[in-house]
């Protein structure tokens, strides 16, 4: 028997045996999430930067704006948060590894061809809880923002779910762009879109026009919904949702369509 029909029987018994197809999963899951969260250059900016603008404007100059600005720039900063996991933990990562070889390897391997992009996936939602969960922490233990248990959980669901739209956007980037002009790229698209989207500067003292086009953004469908959680909203939530659930299946879908075939 050559290794070729070893890899290929390997390969059928692990599709034919539901134990082991289970297990490939989540051995996957489990390598993305620990390899990222060893991964200090991506994990530290992805968890201070938010809670270090929180912290800035949410806490020490927060309270002298208004009394709801804790609870909109937890929105806010909690939102412009579980983007990043998305965008560079698919975009930037599937690209090197495009480069490198390493999805080839992974494809040559005897495993489910979807358990490299469900273990990132989950790698994304990890690091958005955990994101969210600092936030929370922040906002209602430091800055006494006035969040019952109810919002507090119904925000923390609505952001780590709200990074699966940013997962396919990052992972048709990651199939558009070479390795190493990844991260410019994705900075491009990512500060742009958090600025265009009212994150940073609320989007009422903002040019007509900039607020004329904040909906084609996902980001600020996300923050309207976060909004809502924390009780600063005004309506439109199956609107909003509707439309992250659309940009999600298009980017993924047209990214998956890459993939078969480019690689």
């Amino acid at each position: 028997m050559t290794a070729i029909d070893t890899a290929i029987d390997r390969a059928a018994a692990i599709t034919m045996t539901p134990g082991r197809l289970v297990d490939a999963y989540v051995q996957e899951a489990k390598a993305e999430c620990l390899r990222y969260l060893r991964n200090p250059g991506f994990l530290l900016p992805t968890l201070l930067f938010p809670s270090v603008f929180y912290v800035m404007f949410g806490i020490f100059l927060g309270h002298a704006n208004s009394a709801d600005a804790p609870r909109y720039l937890l929105a806010s900063y909690g939102t412009f948060g579980v983007m990043a996991p998305g965008l560079f933990g698919f975009g930037v990562s599937l690209a090197l590894e495009r480069d490198s070889g390493l999805l080839t390897l992974k494809r040559a391997l005897p495993m489910p061809p979807g358990a490299y992009l469900l273990g990132k996936m989950c790698m994304a939602l990890l690091v958005a809880a955990i994101v969210s969960a600092i936030l929370l922490c922040l906002a209602i233990f430091v800055a006494s923002a006035a969040l019952p248990p109810s919002r507090a959980a119904m925000f923390f669901g609505v952001e780590v779910l709200g990074s699966l739209p940013f997962s396919a956007m990052g992972l048709l980037l990651g199939t558009l762009v070479k390795g190493q002009g990844a991260p410019g790229v994705v900075n491009l698209i990512y500060l742009p879109m958090a600025f265009l989207s009212g994150l940073w500067i609320p989007l009422s003292v903002m040019p007509p026009f900039l607020q004329s086009i904040a909906p084609l953004w996902p980001a600020y469908h996300l923050d309207r919904l976060a909004l809502s959680a924390v009780g600063l909203g005004e309506g439109g939530n199956a609107t909003h949702v509707a439309v992250l659930a659309g940009f999600t299946i298009a980017f993924a879908g047209i990214a998956a369509h890459r993939l078969r075939r480019h690689g």
